[in-house]
């Protein structure tokens, strides 16, 4: 009992002692605990309720559960697609984003900026519209307009409306577009590891870059590597929005439909909070258990 006084005594000077440091703390703390903490307790109560807005919450306790996962077929081709494109999307730009990082850092600065900004320059802008102009499906369309020149194809191709393709075209379009938030900070991680590692690893035997890679850059940057890695994983798991912009909503026969775009249908369009909160829930907790694996995988970068 003694001891536990002692503890909490002891916290509070250390609390008094740091004051500074939480009082700049304190807006940001504020501004997530406001926007983020709060509003996820606040779904995962509704999701428990039938809400349409206007009328007071009915508590239905996991009814809405229980038609997601029972009833609602959509949802679980939503669910696939999610998951697929999140298991191709989430890794590949990751990996793309690494890779390219890596490949500017090795180049002088003023190159490095200059590409660094043509790299990152998709996040910044609606992209999509100039992939629109290039998989139209007439034969004015880019693509298919240089296909037909080639004799590769006699006909238009319906790139954004034939359940064929969406998926594939979606996907190169959208890992061309993951180049953003994690991409800076790989190159911002490059550029702040101690070049005397190097001279130190080739004194203990590391003989190649591939070497330096894994057991040098790699582990210097793991703040980096997690701060991307629950990026990626988080926007993958969000598409939704941008594929609306490239097939519209909702895409044909719901080839491309998302747990994002589901959300955004009982939400917006028909008002059924309580379902569509049930819908958020779901998509939070396996983006939870996804950073949470990927964590483990990074920390064992470098072993």
């Amino acid at each position: 009992m003694v001891t536990r006084n002692f503890s909490k005594k002891n916290i509070f000077k250390r609390i008094i002692a740091s004051r500074n440091c939480y009082f700049f703390m304190a807006p940001y703390a504020l501004i997530f605990l406001i926007f983020t903490i709060v509003p996820v307790f606040i779904a995962i109560y509704y999701s428990l309720t039938s809400f349409n807005i206007l009328e007071t919450p009915t508590f239905i306790s996991l009814e809405n559960y229980e038609r997601l996962f029972l009833k609602d077929k959509l949802f679980v081709k939503a669910l696939i697609n999610t998951l697929t494109f999140a298991a191709i999307l989430g890794p590949g730009g990751y990996i793309l984003s690494l890779s390219f990082a890596w490949f500017l850092n090795e180049l002088n600065k003023r190159m490095r900026s200059v590409l660094t900004l043509l790299f990152y320059a998709p996040s910044l802008c609606n992209v999509y519209v100039m992939w629109k102009i290039i998989f139209s499906g007439d034969q004015y369309g880019y693509l298919n307009a240089n296909l037909m020149k080639l004799g590769i194809t006699y006909e238009p191709i319906l790139w954004l409306q034939d359940e064929r393709y969406i998926k594939t075209v979606l996907i190169i379009v959208l890992l061309w577009a993951s180049l953003g938030t994690s991409f800076l900070s790989f190159i911002a991680g490059f550029q702040t590891i101690d070049t005397t590692l190097y001279e130190a690893a080739a004194v203990d035997g590391i003989r190649n870059r591939w070497q330096e890679l894994w057991y040098i850059t790699l582990p210097a940057m793991k703040p980096q590597l997690m701060f991307g890695a629950i990026i990626s994983i988080s926007s993958s798991f969000s598409v939704g929005d941008q594929i609306s912009a490239l097939v519209c909503f909702p895409s044909p026969n719901y080839s491309a439909h998302t747990l994002v775009a589901h959300l955004q249908d009982y939400g917006n369009t028909r008002f059924e909070m309580g379902y569509a909160c049930a819908i958020a829930v779901v998509l939070f907790v396996i983006m939870v258990f996804s950073n949470k694996a990927i964590q483990k995988i990074i920390q064992k970068v470098g072993e």
